[in-house]
């Protein structure tokens, strides 16, 4: 009872950041929408649309060819993006294991995708909880298991992955009517800028589900998630 009262206290804290994190050049949180970034397959770093963007242009400016905003390597070509994953997989760097993992999922080499992915879970890369989640629950290259969807939906939710924490409310309330612990969760991934969690306690507000005073705190934490991602550079990389 104690280890289940802990790993709540655990669960329903809220996360300090997203599992995105910051931007690695411009160092502002990242946004959860991730057309708004990029994985660069060289060093494995996010970068923003706003650092890219603002990259591209310097680059252009001075009549250079294109290179990582991070790490400065030439842009790579599809075979040398492959290459270099791979490298960073030998390095047992688990951003590149959940690529790796990603690719074969799209390919429908569901166990080549699970061994990745688990792999990479170990390793504590939060995305590939949220995607081990997914074939937990779809039965594909393992057998399914509600446990181990929930339990790999939970760990990611902890490590801040707004969109785990949202199926991990709906899980909880429609599967197992736990509507309590439903709300908890979908108030977190408000606070971090998830809108489909807010849109839920705004539309059982509506019900009389949802307490003013908490829709309002939510309606708060969510814009002040929201601004935070927010840089005149990315303001202009979407103008762009």
């Amino acid at each position: 009872k104690r280890a289940a009262e802990l790993r709540d206290e655990l669960l329903f804290k809220q996360p300090e950041s997203t599992h995105l994190g910051d931007c690695a050049i411009c160092m502002i949180p990242l946004p959860i929408d991730l057309d708004y970034s990029t994985i660069m397959s060289c060093c494995s770093k996010i970068i923003c649309d706003g650092c890219s963007l603002a990259n591209t242009m310097r680059l252009m400016e001075a009549s250079l060819g294109q290179v990582c905003p991070f790490c400065r390597k030439p842009a790579p070509t599809e075979e040398e993006s492959a290459k270099y994953t791979m490298k960073r997989v030998a390095a047992n760097d688990p951003v590149a294991m959940c690529q790796k993992g990603a690719k074969f999922y799209v390919e429908g080499d569901h166990s080549s995708a699970f061994e990745y992915f688990t792999k990479a879970a170990k390793l504590g890369d939060v995305e590939t909880h949220n995607h081990l989640s997914v074939l937990y629950h779809d039965g594909h290259g393992v057998d399914r298991n509600e446990k181990k969807e929930m339990y790999h939906l939970e760990e990611a939710a902890i490590g801040g992955h707004p969109r785990a924490r949202y199926n991990l409310a709906l899980i909880e309330g429609r599967r197992y009517g736990r509507y309590d612990r439903a709300t908890k969760h979908y108030i977190i991934a408000a606070g971090q800028g998830h809108d489909g969690s807010l849109k839920w306690l705004v539309e059982n507000h509506k019900r009389g589900l949802i307490k003013k005073e908490v829709l309002d705190a939510a309606l708060r934490a969510h814009q002040a998630a929201v601004d935070a991602t927010k840089s005149p550079q990315r303001e202009e990389a979407k103008e762009f």
